[in-house]
């Protein structure tokens, strides 16, 4: 569920400038999602199903005062128009500072606050790319590195998989994949960005306990996701299944669920001054 980054590029001089904006560049990754591209300043993509309910929950969460992609509307293909945010994905900046991700988890618990008294006016029919198992609120699914861009602004893209789910469910992928997502790393030391994106987020003491299991519950969804569209031919899941992403979250799916009860008392130690 990564996203590469589209660098500008952009040259001096009249003509550069113009002949870039006239000219479409694919960008890459979107995998639930695939065909967007860049058009000078602004990113077009398919319009589905569910685009409909998907660009109200955004308009939503702008109005609530979370900055997202402006949408624009849609154009004479019948694609979806959304402003171009400059900037580099967080996955390319490397390991994120504790401030950092507080920082990030700020706006995760500012799109869930404004998320719970949302209400879509047209029945809406989401396509999130992996279910959830409760129904609280209208989450974006995939509040993840690979789709921040952090520049000027810090913006969260690709909101096509919104769909119905729960604060824990949600939080846990984020947390996970912000700071459980290398096998490799230190536990105690990923505890302890865990920890601070927790904090940093506000989760009361019902969620810190339910967090550890429900962290290899979520991973485990995702391995599965990947696992059987490999198995039914389902694309982009089923490439991305062979060349490494399927190792990758089966060897992070192992890590999270070796390690919970490290994670859990990161997260109910005593946080008093």
């Amino acid at each position: 569920m990564a996203r590469a980054a589209l660098r500008r590029g952009l040259g001096s001089g009249r003509a550069t400038v113009e002949s870039v904006a006239d000219r479409e560049q694919a960008l890459a990754g979107g995998n639930s999602l695939g065909g967007a591209v860049r058009l000078g300043e602004t990113v077009r993509k398919p319009w589905t199903a569910a685009t409909p309910a998907v660009i109200e929950f955004m308009a939503a969460v702008r109005t609530g005062g979370v900055d997202v992609p402006e949408v624009l509307g849609r154009d004479e293909q019948g694609r979806q128009v959304q402003e171009f945010v400059s900037g580099r994905l967080a996955m390319d900046l490397g390991p994120l500072s504790v401030a950092q991700l507080a920082r990030v988890a700020g706006i995760v618990r500012a799109i869930h606050d404004v998320s719970e008294g949302f209400v879509p006016v047209a029945a809406p029919r989401w396509q999130p790319a992996i279910r959830s198992p409760g129904h609280e609120l209208i989450c974006h699914g995939d509040l993840a590195p690979w789709n921040l861009i952090v520049g000027e602004r810090w913006v969260f893209i690709d909101w096509d998989g919104a769909g119905p789910s729960t604060r824990l469910w949600d939080l846990a992928y984020s947390a996970q994949a912000f700071t459980l997502n290398d096998p490799d790393a230190a536990p105690v030391q990923a505890a302890g960005k865990l920890a601070a994106f927790i904090d940093a987020y506000g989760a009361d003491e019902q969620l810190r306990g339910e967090l550890p299991a429900v962290l290899v519950q979520r991973v485990a969804a995702m391995y599965e996701l990947l696992r059987s569209s490999n198995a039914a031919g389902i694309e982009p899941w089923s490439t991305m299944y062979v060349t490494g992403h399927g190792a990758h979250w089966q060897a992070v799916l192992q890590y999270v669920k070796d390690h919970q009860r490290v994670w859990a008392r990161a997260l109910t130690a005593d946080r008093s001054p």
